[in-house]
Parts: structure tokens; C-alpha cells; sequence
């Protein structure tokens, strides 16, 4: 079995669980890599990562609670960001480990890489201290004008960004890409922070000119297609295959830039805003995910938004197989493939859930 090496990992899935039974850690293991077998394709194949190196060994950590076992879980991987969270959610899935119902859930993915970085900066504050040459105060002051990058926050949401007064802004999805492109020289960029669509950007694209900039990956047209779902999108620009926007050089970011092109085109004809009703409809089940949430229930709900059935996340799926029709559903917690593949025998139009554990649908799916 492939071994990963630790200075290769990027990010550190932290997870915690609780199960109604007794159980080994073992069991645990195994729920992983057997119930996401074949939940994200191939590539993304968690045995196979492993093997290859792109997934590391994973830790399990659990206690007994009178009859129930609780405990936590560490994934370190080598992957990408969007690789990353694809992961996280297929695992959040997982609804049995050995004979026990469980649940399992996401409580955070840790760059690891950013605490190198932390420690680099200090170091390096240490070690600018004792340069005393000529040429060493000359290299001094080149890095101290580098690292001259006052993030700003916007929103509620306190989105990172750097000088948003342009009629023109990039919308890039993280902390580590609105760094990168002002320590390049790019100040009118915001981070989304993360797979949840904040409100600041949807308000944002109602007075300024957006260009998406987005991952080369294939994690990148869904993010795509949430924030234009979303919001008013003008423009679309694309890392190269299989980069990031965070590790761009500078003349790789202008060069993206200038090649950015209309959202019509990038999606090639994919009618992403079929109805003129839909951002209303967007708003109405918002409005009802927001009132949902923390209830850990699933609400089904009609064509005019009226409730059908409220179940638990749990039951969602055989509960489906019972109902002949539904226009919506509203999910506190993951929507898994048995679900969304119910939901189209249903004629269901669209989902709403925190996570999706496959987009390989025509159900719209949508994030709160």
C-alpha cells in the first residue's frame, strides 16, 4: 500500500462520529472505504488514492458512552482543494459502521500547508533581524514590500478581499487565492470562503461586473455553477488544467485574466437560468433551509412551496419510494446518491442540502 509522505499533505480532513453500538476502530476504517466505493468515479476512488500516495493513513480515535461509541477521525491528503471537499462530504455520507447505525460528521478540513506558512513568516521575521549587509537589507526590504498585503474583510460574512471601489471584481473561492493575486498586484478580489455561496457576492454582482476565476480542475465548473446560480456572473477565467489560482505566478494570473470569457460560453448552451421565476424560487427555499436548519429533518415540499412530508434525514430516501410526487426537497444535513436518485423518479425539480454527495443529476442543486 502506498505511503504518504508528510511533507506532501495539504489538507487534514477532521471528522467525528457517533454510533448506537459497540465498535472497534476497524469497523470504522472499513465503513470508509466500503461506502464510499464508487460514490465520486474512479479517480476518486479512496483505496486507490491510498495506494497511490494521495490519501494517508487514516486515524481513528473513539470511546464507549454506555451503549453508544463516539469518537474522531483524521484523513490527511495529498489533493487538491476541490478534491479535498469532495471527499469530506462523500465520507459525511456514511450512515452504518459494522452492525451499528451511525452518523458522521464534517468539523472541519485544515490546510495544513497554512501553518507551514505561519511558521515560514516568523522564521523569517527572526532572520531578517540579523542581516546586516548591504545586499542583505536590499533583499530585506524587497520581502517586507511583498509581504505589504492588507486583507480587508466585506459582508457578514467577513469575505476576504483586497480594494473592492473597481467596477470590476474577481471572485476567486478562498483566503489563499485573493493573497495570492494581491501579493501580485491585483487589489479588486474577493474569496467566497469555502463551498457555502455567501449573500455579499449575490449582492455584490447587482451593482459591480464579476469575472469568476476558478480552479483548473474539475472541482472548478461546480463551483461555477453554484455562484452563477447564484449571482450575476459576467465573465468566467480558468487556472490551467490542473492548478490552482492560490500557486499562480503573476504573468499565469494576467495570462487567465485576459483570456476570461462570457459565463454563456463557458457552459456552452447549459441553461443554468431556465426560468425567470427561479432566483425567486432560489430565495423561497433559502428562506425555508434557514428555518430548517439544526433540525437534522428533510422537508418535501410541493410546487407551491407547501409542506408534503417532514422525515428525518435518516428516512429521507425509503420515504421517497412512497410519495408519487414533489417540486422540492429541503435537507438539513448530505443529499446521498439514493436520495437524489429517488428524487428523479419523483420528478423532483430541485435539492437543497449543506452537502451533495454526487452532482451527476438534472435535479438543480443548491447550497444555503
Amino acid at each position: 500500500m502506498g505511503k504518504i509522505s508528510p511533507v506532501s499533505i495539504k489538507y487534514m480532513i477532521h471528522a467525528s462520529f457517533i454510533a448506537e453500538g459497540s465498535l472497534e476502530k476497524p469497523d470504522v476504517i472499513g465503513a470508509i472505504f466500503g461506502q464510499t466505493e464508487g460514490l465520486l468515479g474512479n479517480e476518486l476512488e479512496m483505496r486507490d488514492l491510498q495506494k497511490e500516495g494521495k490519501i494517508g493513513r487514516i486515524e481513528v480515535e473513539l470511546e464507549r458512552q454506555g451503549k453508544k461509541t463516539i469518537g474522531i477521525i483524521k484523513i490527511p491528503t495529498a489533493l487538491d482543494q476541490s478534491e479535498t471537499t469532495l471527499i469530506a462530504a462523500a465520507v459525511e455520507t456514511i450512515e452504518r459502521i459494522g452492525p451499528s447505525d451511525a452518523q458522521i460528521t464534517i468539523d472541519k478540513i485544515e490546510d495544513v500547508r497554512g501553518n507551514k506558512r505561519e511558521y515560514i513568516v516568523g522564521r523569517a521575521k527572526e532572520l531578517m533581524k540579523d542581516l546586516q549587509t548591504t545586499h542583505s537589507r536590499k533583499l530585506l526590504e524587497e520581502i517586507k514590500n511583498a509581504s505589504k498585503v492588507e486583507l480587508k474583510e466585506y459582508g457578514k460574512e467577513k469575505l476576504p478581499c483586497g480594494d473592492l471601489t473597481d467596477k470590476e471584481i474577481i471572485v476567486v473561492e478562498g483566503r489563499a487565492d485573493v493573497l495570492n493575486l494581491m501579493r501580485n498586484g491585483i487589489k479588486n478580489v474577493i474569496g467566497m470562503n469555502g463551498m457555502k455561496f455567501p449573500d455579499a457576492i449575490k449582492e455584490l454582482g447587482k451593482e459591480k461586473n464579476l469575472t469568476l476565476f476558478i480552479d483548473g480542475d474539475r472541482g472548478g465548473k461546480l463551483i461555477a455553477k453554484n455562484v452563477v446560480q447564484n449571482a450575476k456572473v459576467k465573465h468566467v477565467a480558468i487556472a490551467p488544467r490542473g492548478r490552482e489560482v492560490e500557486e499562480l505566478s503573476d504573468k499565469e494570473i494576467l495570462q487567465c485574466l485576459r483570456k476570461k470569457i462570457p459565463v454563456e460560453e463557458f457552459f456552452k448552451g447549459e441553461n443554468l437560468r431556465e426560468s425567470p421565476h427561479f432566483s425567486n424560487e432560489i430565495e423561497i427555499l433559502k428562506k425555508i433551509s434557514e428555518e430548517n436548519k439544526g433540525t437534522g429533518k428533510a422537508l418535501i415540499l410541493n410546487h407551491s412551496f407547501e409542506l408534503i412530508k417532514k422525515v428525518s434525514v435518516r428516512s429521507l430516501a425509503a420515504t421517497l419510494k412512497k410519495i408519487k410526487t414533489a417540486f422540492a426537497i429541503v435537507i438539513d444535513g448530505t443529499a446521498t446518491p439514493t436520495i437524489i436518485k429517488n428524487a428523479e423518479k419523483i420528478d423532483c425539480r430541485v435539492i437543497a442540502a449543506k452537502n451533495f454527495a454526487t452532482t451527476d443529476t438534472k435535479i438543480k442543486l443548491v447550497s444555503f
